[in-house]
Order: C-alpha cells, then sequence, then structure tokens
C-alpha cells in the first residue's frame, strides 16, 4: 500500500466527500445501509489492512474502562500502572494513547494484543456495523485515514451523486 499516493489523494478529495457526507441526510437514498456494508465489504477485499496499518500509526482508539482493565490484566500492570504509562484523558473525558503509532503496533504491522484490543479497534473504521447516516461523522475523519473509508466514501459518492452503479460491483 502506497500511503503516501493515499494521502495526497484523500487530501485532494477531502473537501468533496466531507461535503457530500454532511450533505447525505438531505438526499433520499434507498437502503443506504445495506449499501455501505456491500461498499465495506469490497473495500475488505480490495485493501489488505496488514499491508496499510495507517490506522495505527496515526490515529489512537478511544479506551473503554473494560479495554483497559483486560489489557492490563493481561500485560500483568494494575489499570493505573497501565493509564500512567500509556493513556492519558482528553477534555470529554476519553481515554486515548499518549502518542502514535500505537504501543502495540509491530513492524509488520501486526497487533501484539490483537485477540484481545480495544473494542474501538477491533470495530475500526466502524462502516459495517452502524447506521451510515449516524457514521458520517466518524466516515469524515477517517476517509484521510483509512484506505478503506476513503473507498466506501468514494464508491457511495459515485453511486449516489455520479448515479453510478458500478460503483456496487467489486473491482
Amino acid at each position: 500500500m502506497d500511503l503516501k499516493a493515499f494521502r495526497i489523494k484523500a487530501g485532494r478529495n477531502k473537501k468533496k466527500y466531507t461535503t457530500f457526507l454532511k450533505g447525505l441526510h438531505s438526499r433520499k437514498v434507498k437502503q443506504l445501509n445495506a449499501k455501505a456494508k456491500k461498499l465495506n465489504d469490497i473495500a475488505f477485499k480490495k485493501i489488505d489492512c496488514l499491508a496499510c496499518g495507517n490506522c495505527c500509526k496515526t490515529m489512537t482508539p478511544t479506551w473503554q474502562p473494560a479495554d483497559i482493565k483486560r489489557v492490563a490484566s493481561h500485560l500483568k500492570m494494575t489499570v493505573q500502572q497501565f493509564k500512567d504509562k500509556w493513556l492519558y484523558k482528553d477534555e470529554s473525558g476519553d481515554w486515548l494513547n499518549t502518542k502514535t503509532p500505537c504501543q502495540f503496533l509491530q513492524k509488520d504491522n501486526k497487533c501484539s494484543i490483537y485477540e484481545i484490543r480495544p473494542k474501538d479497534c477491533s470495530g475500526f473504521p466502524h462502516i459495517h456495523h452502524t447506521d451510515f447516516l449516524v457514521g458520517r461523522e466518524i466516515n469524515i475523519p477517517n476517509m484521510t485515514s483509512c484506505p478503506i473509508t476513503y473507498e466506501v466514501v468514494e464508491r457511495m459518492y459515485k453511486l449516489v451523486v455520479e448515479k453510478d452503479q458500478s460503483a456496487l460491483d467489486s473491482k
């Protein structure tokens, strides 16, 4: 995965796709969630997360208390030791990594705690299990960090704005 080329392409189209996502509620798109799920499935077949890892390199998950407890226990640390070593609480009260890339990202783009990773990570990029209209606020920042999110938004734009049914075809 050429992340530099991806960042350039995503940056070039960010305004257009952001405007599209923000205005999507005013369009009457039949079976929007089903289409989003299909586009998500297509994107996951096309893009290999392990060849990318950009989410772990540039973003931080939101750690829920259960995530912190589970991972701290696995690492034989107390919750407080885990927080002190790797997390901070932001202004809205969310626990986030103190730095990127993620402390658990390995050189091969694999996660050293994959089986017990935070729920935010296991659900990323959150397209397949959420209402696409509600999730569009999450997709706006994610589409410049995640090639899968970008692919879904780009194909949805083609499908809705350009009325290109071929966007639903796997390529």
